[in-house]
């Protein structure tokens, strides 16, 4: 294998293993939620704050990104937001409350920023293997996020029941993947990765906005799990750890579904119809992990994971699919992101704002079906074989 090939694996390595720190945040809090609101004294309101500041971040941080990329490079502005996402989860083991929602903001907003980069690195640096890479990254999001449901808490037993030092561990490996991708800041100064030009006429573009709306309410549905699932689980009766391990198989599940949903996209005309099956079949699955008998949980969960794994791919595929090259792609990503993520902070909040106000979440069953049916509109729209139009300015 030549060096040139050996440079190519490890840039995509790196960006794989970036990928998969930028889940545990969301996952590792709804992992001991209740344990933080019984310590912490966090009231229902209090708890949805907690699950849905980070998502809030990365709506209202993630035009940063392309402004950032521009000035100093995407290579040295993703180094930064994976030190400062270190530096934010290792703050939510200190004992100050203010420091837990500091610190979850602070990796919220680094993990906004490292999220537009990543399509725009590999529409960049692997525009005949999009797909795969697509997949690849979008697996490794998955499989951060159901490692940190599934580990979490056997990590706060072994600490002696710190739950502090259970959330600050997911530092670590932040911190590692920050010193593996070290070697690329000599590869940065003449390679743009989206951030080389303004874009004009992106906001204009009804079709980018059917890939912003996608974003948005798969988002809000994955939010959801990511945020409330374990606690759901629990209040209907199941062990901690069964509840962490049954949504860490269902994360692991998405992470495969993430892998094979763009091979499957990008085979099709378009992607009208795989957006819209893998809306029903999320939203089907939630349902039944709501009220279907617990001796039945394993399939559902399993069927979750495929249709929201599945949607998680399909967002990110298609906003590569639907941009002309890789300037475009960075800004449609922050454009995505940006209002597709404020969007998506609404589903953790109403689902907290639910439990608090009837004591339950079966009313969550009819929050679930609206996001997967705007989301389904949006999706067949944004499935079209077509690009958006927008140009350079």
């Amino acid at each position: 294998m030549d060096r040139s090939r050996v440079a190519r694996v490890f840039l995509g390595a790196s960006l794989v293993l970036i990928a998969f720190n930028l889940r545990p945040l969301f996952s590792s809090a709804s992992a001991l939620l209740p344990e933080l609101k019984s310590e912490l004294h966090l009231s229902a309101f209090g708890a949805g704050v907690l699950t849905t500041l980070p998502v809030v971040c990365l709506g209202l941080f993630s035009p940063l990104a392309p402004r950032l990329a521009r000035r100093i490079g995407a290579e040295r502005t993703m180094l930064g937001v994976l030190l400062l996402l270190a530096l934010g989860t290792a703050l939510r083991g200190l004992a100050p409350l203010p420091a837990l929602f500091l610190g979850t903001a602070l990796a919220g907003a680094s993990i906004a920023v490292a999220n537009v980069l990543l399509p725009g690195l590999v529409k960049r640096d692997f525009p005949r293997r999009s797909a795969l890479m697509t997949g690849l990254y979008t697996m490794a999001l998955c499989g951060g996020a159901a490692s940190a449901a599934g580990l979490t808490l056997p990590i706060e037993r072994l600490l002696g029941g710190s739950i502090r030092g259970a959330l600050a561990a997911w530092a670590l490996p932040a911190a590692v993947v920050a010193l593996i991708w070290l070697p690329q800041l000599g590869h940065g100064s003449q390679r743009p990765a989206g951030g080389g030009a303004h874009i004009k006429g992106l906001w204009r573009d009804r079709l980018a906005w059917n890939v912003t709306l996608f974003m948005g309410f798969q988002s809000a549905l994955a939010y959801s799990v990511f945020g409330w699932l374990v606690p759901i689980l629990r209040e209907r009766g199941l062990d901690p750890v069964l509840a962490g391990s049954v949504v860490s198989m269902s994360v692991m599940v998405q992470a495969m579904s993430c892998l094979a949903v763009p091979h499957i996209a990008v085979r099709g005309k378009d992607q009208r119809l795989i957006n819209v099956a893998l809306c029903a079949i999320a939203v089907v699955a939630l349902i039944g992990l709501l009220f279907a008998p617990l001796s039945t949980v394993w399939l559902w969960a399993v069927l979750q994971g495929v249709g929201q794994g599945g949607l998680i791919a399909a967002a990110m595929t298609v906003i590569v699919l639907r941009s002309g090259d890789s300037q475009v792609a960075a800004q449609l990503s922050s454009m995505a992101q940006c209002v597709g993520y404020l969007l998506a902070a609404s589903g953790p909040l109403v689902v907290g704002l639910i439990r608090g106000q009837t004591g339950g979440f079966g009313w969550c069953a009819l929050l679930f079906v609206v996001l997967g049916a705007v989301a389904g509109f949006n999706g067949w729209r944004a499935g079209r074989a077509v690009h958006v139009g927008a140009a350079d300015a």
